[in-house]
């Protein structure tokens, strides 16, 4: 179980407004009634942020493996084919200029959505984290609840065995009273 310090500092977390003292009641009631995830659908994506995603997403892709390597191999077989009339002679000097721009415009583009992506997760994990932190202190609240009905339930056991014991007893005396009765004689 927690410690009172580690559970104020919990509740701290989840809940804002912590000036005044809860009762364990009032306080499950308020981390029950406190909202912990937060969704950011309600902001607009730029169109930077759309862009770098689209770029992202597609230079992350077989579709752009594939077409890529069809590019460069029709690039260099036109240019072989063509010979002295090619636009990029056999060292490629355009193509490997080209690659190069791609590169450095790709790169930052991909960096971008990583980033974005990266303050989602962490925003996430972060809900998540708090999600947990009150999972945890409202099962704990019902584990001593229900220490507290089976304590209830032993005195109760307890009681109904000595009420049982008692009861047995009485009867046990009525009947040897009835039974002294019986043999007495009548007059």
């Amino acid at each position: 179980m927690k410690t009172q310090s580690e559970r104020q500092k919990i509740v701290k977390e989840l809940l804002k407004n912590t000036d005044r003292e809860f009762t364990d009641e009032e306080l499950v009631e308020q981390l029950i009634d406190t909202k912990v995830t937060v969704r950011d659908n309600d902001k607009p994506e730029t169109f930077g942020q759309k862009a770098a995603d689209t770029v992202a997403r597609f230079a992350g892709s077989w579709a752009f493996i594939f077409s890529f390597i069809a590019v460069m191999v029709i690039w260099m077989v036109l240019n072989v084919i063509l010979a002295s009339r090619a636009f990029d002679a056999y060292p490629f000097i355009l193509l490997n200029l080209v690659l190069s721009c791609i590169a450095a415009v790709q790169a930052p583009l991909i960096m971008m959505s990583q980033n974005r992506q990266e303050a989602k997760d962490r925003e996430r994990a972060e809900n998540d984290y708090k999600v947990n932190l009150k999972s945890e202190l409202i099962v704990d609240d019902l584990h001593k609840k229900l220490d507290l009905v089976l304590e209830n339930q032993k005195k109760i056991t307890r009681m109904l065995g000595r009420y049982c014991a008692d009861l047995t007893q009485a009867e046990k005396t009525e009947i040897t009273s009835d039974a002294n009765d019986a043999e007495k004689p009548k007059k």
